[in-house]
């Protein structure tokens, strides 16, 4: 090997001492002086930051998977007080919110449940009192009671696939609107359910449930009024061929198509979601398809547009990032 010839800038001494010193480097790293360094643990630890990024990202999506986020707004002129059963782990199950205020709570996978809203309410500072439509006995705090009908019932089933309806089967006291909100950058899109109009103001006179002054505060349903297993789809009707919609729950569908309004009612009433979505309940929701907006893990995401407003942002960043990953890798890699 022409040592002169690889370093013509050294010296003569140190030209002579050259090829020993290349020779004892060769011997001792098990390569020629001039190859690459092996990858060795240089390699993996490039490698393992894509590998992070991957398990960062995922672990988020898996935290989304593992509860949903229920954010409840009140846009009524009123004040409501929305219920959760079973409801013992969200505050009770009991909230109490003057018109355009709002509450958080967040619901595991695996937990079943309702939410509505009461109306008319009277609790002192105990919590105690009674109300107009959709009590749950004398507390603020419903916990495991149910509603008493006439009420709007919002309700959910959380698992892989997330299945939810808005019901007035039980009847009709508040306009209730469940909107599915995006948790990732995946998002596609689930339905909206339930109903932006009011049947109180067409609610027809053998079923309406007035209050005092004789203002129309509540619907009932045709199976509360009248009993009879043609319209409480029981006995005979105990199935979703003979039960057909009637009179007043055709009334009810007309008012609100994406809502329950008889007990088979199912083909166009019950929605579901796969993307692990939150979900926004409003109380006298204005317009069903109007984008709902929230904050979930200090990202502002909204359901209108089917997609995170940082998602595009956030997918550019990741795919730049594992790029660069790579490249480095490969540098590592690669002869020099």
């Amino acid at each position: 090997m022409d040592t002169s010839a690889m370093f013509p800038s050294l010296g003569t001494q140190e030209k002579a001492v050259l090829p020993g010193w290349l020779e004892n480097l060769r011997r001792k790293q098990g390569r020629r002086p001039w190859q690459a360094r092996s990858p060795g643990p240089r390699r993996w630890r490039a490698l393992l930051l894509p590998l992070f990024l991957i398990f960062f990202f995922s672990g988020a999506t898996r935290r989304a998977e593992s509860a949903r986020e229920f954010t409840l707004i009140n846009q009524c002129k009123t004040e409501v007080w929305p219920a959760v059963t079973p409801g013992e782990s969200f505050g009770g199950g009991g909230y109490a919110l003057r018109s355009g205020e709002s509450v958080v709570f967040t619901a595991p996978v695996g937990w079943s449940g309702r939410v509505w809203g009461r109306t008319g309410c009277d609790f002192d500072s105990a919590g105690n009192g009674t109300c107009e439509t959709g009590g749950c006995g004398t507390s603020l705090q419903c916990e495991s009671a149910s509603g008493a009908a006439p009420a709007t019932l919002a309700e959910f089933t959380l698992a892989a696939t997330d299945y939810y309806d808005v019901s007035l089967v039980d009847g009709f006291n508040l306009p209730v609107v469940v909107t599915p909100t995006p948790t990732s950058a995946n998002w596609t899109g689930c339905a909206p359910a339930g109903c932006d109009g009011d049947l109180r103001q067409g609610c027809p006179s053998e079923l309406a449930v007035k209050g005092d002054g004789g203002k129309v505060v509540a619907c009932r349903s045709a199976c509360d009024v009248f009993g009879t297993d043609q319209y409480c789809c029981r006995g005979q009707y105990a199935n979703p061929v003979a039960c057909q919609p009637t009179f007043y729950s055709k009334k009810f569908k007309a008012a609100c198509p994406a809502a329950y309004s008889y007990a088979y009612d199912d083909p166009s009433s019950i929605f579901t979601c796969a993307q692990s979505p939150d979900y926004t309940i409003t109380f006298c929701s204005s317009n069903m398809k109007q984008s709902v907006c929230s904050y979930r893990d200090s990202r502002l995401v909204c359901s209108g547009s089917g997609r995170s407003t940082s998602s595009p942002l956030m997918l550019v960043m990741l795919l730049l990032l594992l790029l660069l990953c790579s490249i480095l890798a490969l540098q590592f890699a690669s002869p020099v």
